[in-house]
């Protein structure tokens, strides 16, 4: 797959630069016949001995202030052996995400630190088969044939955060309806039956996104799913330990959020099971994912957020069951009898004790004050991104408590509160209290 970035650039700082700073592709990609050129002169790039991705590149002549340069980089990016440790693709289908893969101009360090900044409009150039289908971040251009390739032009804006694509030769469904438009990519075209079950799962995981954490974007947005370009495992499991709460048996089947509206998934041979393996990204997107860089840096119990909030999809497709068995299986992971008061718990037990934390308010205050209260914090915080001070902020101005001191109780000691494990440990879905029977604590 060859990638070719050219940006036309302008030294509008206070001083002649010796050097740009670039970063280039991940470790997820493997780059090969790299290509700088400057004004088609070709320039060595030198790495960074701090981060591998960053490169500078060095002027025989300092950059004049308010002079016009064309950088040019061209790169291929190859097959990984193993795709849990790279990128992997198909000859007729493939996808790229939102970051990572595409070069980044770095701004300089310092109080007088300029540049870096991506422009206000750009375009998006793909050259694929006749044949295939093509997603792509922006709005789309002008298409154009020349031999046998087509030629799709997305325009790029500040908006678009990193650009993606997506592009192959995949059938397209439709599902969902009004506002809330679907279309689903598979390599073959799935049976009606799987397809009506799959949009009907969909939809209602959907509504409990919608009503929990309210709209996703300030206007309507279609959602991509598309299969993957390879059979499972063209994605690493990243979430794998999140997922074991959830007691999935599909195999390698995993999804990934490529963008805040795209969504790649392997689905393998269970079509009809759509919604199980794409929900904990879709929620996600509701929380984030793809607008919000400090969403993949969130630490517990902010970090189970997202995955709370598939709980909640998957309760909406399965029945009130699923909340007990996804409760009792976390519960499982933390000992009941915790190690001594200030030992550092096992990462494993601090995920399980944040997922478990979110239901525990939400027994506590019921779903109608969390709901508004999550509301909250991601319309305050729309494209910033949160942290868990917003969130307790956003809480104790809809209850009055002292939600801090709740937290504590739950992340700095050991364990579980007693009567969270006795409410759950033993009860059946029949008998364990709703979450607007509001339990105490």
């Amino acid at each position: 797959m060859r990638v070719e970035a050219e940006y036309t650039l302008k030294n509008s700082g206070t001083q002649p630069l010796p050097v740009l700073k670039v970063r280039l592709p991940g470790r997820r990609f493997h780059v090969s016949n790299l290509s700088v050129t400057w004004d088609g002169t070709n320039m060595a790039p030198v790495p960074s001995p701090n981060n591998p991705r960053n490169s500078q590149i060095e002027f025989g002549r300092p950059w004049a202030m308010t002079t016009r340069h064309t950088l040019r980089i061209v790169f291929e990016i190859a097959q990984a052996a193993d795709p849990q440790k790279g990128w992997t693709f198909a000859p007729d289908a493939f996808f790229l995400p939102q970051g990572g893969w595409s070069p980044e101009l770095i701004p300089s360090r310092g109080v007088a630190g300029y540049g870096g900044v991506p422009p206000e409009k750009w375009e998006l150039t793909a050259s694929v088969p006749p044949d295939f289908r093509v997603h792509a971040s922006g709005e789309r251009g002008k298409v154009s044939r020349k031999k046998d390739s087509l030629f799709l032009r997305f325009q790029q804006s500040s908006s678009d955060l990193s650009p993606f694509i997506v592009a192959g030769r995949y059938a397209e469904s439709s599902l969902g309806n009004g506002d809330r438009k679907i279309h689903l990519w598979t390599r073959s075209a799935p049976d009606s039956k799987a397809l009506a079950d799959a949009s009907s799962s969909l939809a209602r995981e959907l509504d409990v996104y919608d009503t929990v954490f309210g709209a996703r974007g300030r206007q309507p947005s279609p959602i991509w799913i598309a299969e993957c370009p390879v059979p499972a495992g063209c994605i690493a499991r990243s979430d794998a330990p999140f997922l074991e709460f959830f007691g999935e048996q599909f195999g390698g089947s995993n999804a990934e959020m490529i963008s805040f509206n795209t969504a790649v998934v392997d689905i393998g041979e269970e079509s009809s099971h759509i919604a199980a393996i794409v929900g904990p990204s879709l929620a996600a997107s509701w929380l984030g994912s793809g607008r919000n860089p400090g969403f993949y840096e969130q630490q517990p119990p902010m970090s189970a957020l997202p995955l709370f909030a598939a709980a909640l999809g998957r309760e909406a497709v399965i029945g009130p069951s699923a909340r007990v068995d996804m409760i009792r299986r976390a519960l499982a992971q933390v000992p009941q009898k915790p190690q001594r008061k200030g030992a550092e718990e096992d990462p494993g037990v601090l995920r399980a004790k944040s997922f478990l934390f979110f239901y525990a308010l939400r027994d506590r205050y019921g779903a109608d004050v969390f709901g508004r209260a999550v509301r909250h914090m991601l319309s305050a915080r729309r494209g910033e991104g949160f942290e868990l001070a917003d969130f307790i902020s956003a809480f104790e101005q809809e209850t009055h408590a002292n939600i801090a001191e709740q937290v504590r109780l739950w992340m700095k000691h050991p364990g579980v509160p007693q009567e969270f494990r006795d409410r759950y440990g033993e009860a059946s879905a029949a008998t364990t209290p709703t979450s607007e029977e509001k339990p105490d604590p």
